[in-house]
C-alpha cells in the first residue's frame, strides 16, 4: 500500500460522467438467458455453483468490455438492473447514467481497450482487474471494479482507480503475474477458504492492528511486490508498513469485502492516514502459495469532497 493523488485517468472519468448527460433511447430488458465470455460473445449458460460464479464472471467482463470498447449500451440492457447502485462518485444511480459513461467515452476515445487481467468471483461478488488504456500509447490505469450480482445482473457497483506511473522501483508492471504458475488464473476452488482466512488474518493483523511482527507468519521471503513504490521481498513489506505506522500514528486500514477465489484473495479497504480526513479507497490483491502470500497488486484512489451519488465509495 502506498498514498498517491488521485489519478488523472480518474480524472478523465470524471470529465465523461459531467459530459454524458446525453439522452440515449431505452432498449427493453431482458432476462439474462446467456453468459458472456472474456471475448464479448455469449455462450449458455450452466446450472452449479462453479458455473453460476463463471457466469458472474463473463457478465462483468462482457458488460465493460461492451460498453467501454464498442459502446454497446444494448448489454446494459441485458445484464444491469434500471436500479443500479453507484459508488463510483462521478456518477449518479441507476443504468442509464453507466450507459451513458460508456458512450460518451466510447465516443471520445475509440481505441480505449479494458485488458482484462485477473476475475475473481465469490458468493454474489466479482472484481475485476484491468489496465485501462484510453489510446495505444497511454500508459493507462489499473483499475479494479467490484460487482454485486443480484436476480443475474449488476445490481451494484464499487471501484478504485489509479494511475500507472512512468517507473517502479522493483521493476515490474502493475498488472503481471511472476510467481509460478505465471498465468493470469485462479487456483483449485477447494483452496479458497483456507486463503481467504490467512489473508483475512494478515490484514486484521498488521494493517489493523499495526502488528510488524506478524508479517513473518504470512508473507512468504521472496513476496513478489506490484505497488511501484515498494521493492520486492518481505523486507519491503516490513520497511513499508513501519514507515506507514510512523508517519500517520493514529492511521485507521478498515476491510469493507474481501472476495477470494483458489489461490487469489482480494480486499477493498478504507485507509484513513489521520482523523478528519477522508482518506482513500484501496483495493490489495493477493497470490497465496502453500500457506504464504507471494504476490501483491494494489490500487489507491482518494475519497473526494463531493460525490454525485449519496452512497460512499464503500
Amino acid at each position: 500500500m502506498t498514498v498517491t493523488s488521485r489519478s488523472t485517468l480518474a480524472a478523465t472519468f470524471v470529465a465523461a460522467a459531467l459530459t454524458a448527460a446525453m439522452a440515449l433511447p431505452a432498449s427493453a430488458a431482458t432476462s439474462p438467458a446467456t453468459t458472456v465470455r472474456h471475448t464479448g460473445h455469449p455462450v449458455a449458460s450452466r446450472d452449479g455453483e462453479n458455473e453460476r460464479l463463471q457466469y458472474q464472471k463473463s457478465v462483468a467482463v462482457g458488460v465493460l468490455k461492451g460498453l467501454f470498447e464498442r459502446g454497446d449500451t444494448k448489454i446494459v440492457d441485458r445484464y444491469v438492473r434500471p436500479d443500479y447502485i453507484q459508488h463510483n462518485p462521478t456518477l449518479p444511480d441507476g443504468a442509464e447514467a453507466f450507459k451513458n459513461l460508456g458512450v460518451s467515452l466510447h465516443r471520445q476515445y475509440p481505441a480505449l481497450k479494458f485488458g482484462i487481467k485477473q476475475v475473481i468471483s465469490e458468493g454474489d461478488l466479482v472484481i475485476v482487474h484491468s489496465h485501462v488504456q484510453l489510446t495505444p500509447d497511454d500508459r493507462g490505469g489499473s483499475y479494479y471494479d467490484i460487482y454485486r450480482f443480484q436476480g443475474g445482473k449488476l445490481a451494484e457497483h464499487w471501484d478504485v482507480i489509479q494511475d500507472v506511473p512512468a517507473t517502479s522501483v522493483n521493476g515490474h508492471d502493475m498488472f503481471s503475474t511472476i510467481s509460478r504458475p505465471p498465468i493470469h488464473q485462479t487456483g483449485p476452488r477447494w483452496l479458497t477458504a483456507a486463503n481467504k482466512k490467512l489473508v483475512t488474518a494478515f490484514v486484521n493483523d498488521v494493517p489493523v492492528h499495526k502488528d510488524l511482527s506478524a508479517i513473518d507468519r504470512y508473507v512468504a521471503p521472496d513476496y513478489l511486490q506490484h505497488n511501484p513504490t515498494i521493492p520486492d521481498g518481505i523486507a519491503g513489506v516490513k520497511a513499508g508498513m513501519a514507515a506507514y505506522f510512523e508517519h500517520y500514528p493514529q492511521m485507521t486500514f478498515t476491510p469493507k469485502r474481501i472476495i477470494a477465489e483458489g489461490d487469489l484473495v482480494a480486499v477493498h479497504s478504507h485507509f484513513v492516514a489521520a482523523p478528519g480526513e477522508r482518506g482513500q479507497a484501496v483495493v490489495d490483491l493477493f497470490r497465496v502459495q502453500n500457506g504464504k502470500i507471494v504476490e501483491h497488486w494494489d490500487s489507491l484512489q482518494d475519497v473526494p469532497e463531493t460525490s454525485a451519488n449519496d452512497n460512499t465509495m464503500f
